[in-house]
């Protein structure tokens, strides 16, 4: 009898695609806005790429802490970082553990021209769930707007051997260009921002030092 070949990332089907429509998108941000008293100033948590390209104009910028999940790149992206037929990975928060990333501070007013452009961002597949979340900073605790990942969500994929995580990033790009250069990016701002993680830090060493290596096939 012929045991079946463990699936793998890089051998495996890509799994369902599909980008919301701009009404899907429109709910969800309602919903999200629901409790939302006009003018009043919001807080937003980066822990990826929010942290080196915000794209949004801020009052204030802190250091923060979220408890009850961690940063890793556990989301497919096809059209960013990748494509539908060579998927690339971007940063998602998964259950468990903590992450250090920023808080923004912004403008109430701002709110109705800033939202639907973050929506159109993050929210693209629905991989992500938009939640208000307590995080702490030095100057006391915020409730900040936070996307943590979507585990429904066929974009979602667990932790990944380091090997076939590297092979992973090293392979795709997309819109936004090649996904090693997301990764990179996102270590140098973390650093930059005096936020250490030692698991991107290794992440981006062996993509440095490895640039040319890919697995066999």
């Amino acid at each position: 009898m012929t045991l079946p070949t463990p699936s793998s990332p890089l051998t495996s089907p890509a799994p369902p695609f599909r980008l919301w429509t701009p009404e899907e998108r429109r709910a969800s941000l309602e919903e999200a806005l629901t409790h939302w008293r006009h003018g009043e100033d919001v807080w937003v948590y980066g822990y990826g790429s929010l942290i080196w390209r915000p794209e949004f104009d801020f009052l204030e910028r802190r250091l923060a802490t979220l408890h009850g999940h961690h940063r890793a790149l556990c989301l497919w992206s096809r059209v960013n970082r990748g494509t539908p037929e060579c998927p690339g990975l971007v940063f998602g928060l998964d259950r468990g553990g903590s992450c250090r990333g920023v808080v923004y501070r912004l403008a109430g007013n701002a709110v109705p021209d800033f939202f639907p452009a973050l929506w159109r961002r993050e929210m693209s597949t629905g991989a992500y769930l938009p939640r208000w979340l307590n995080c702490s900073t030095e100057q006391g605790p915020v409730r900040a707007l936070v996307f943590i990942m979507n585990r429904d969500n066929p974009a979602y994929i667990p932790a990944l051997p380091e090997a076939e995580l590297l092979a992973v990033i090293r392979r795709a790009s997309g819109t936004y260009g090649p996904c090693t250069e997301y990764v990179i990016e996102t270590a140098n701002a973390l650093r930059s921002a005096g936020i250490r993680d030692a698991s991107l830090d290794r992440i981006t060493r062996l993509l440095k030092e490895q640039t040319n290596l890919l697995p066999d096939n």
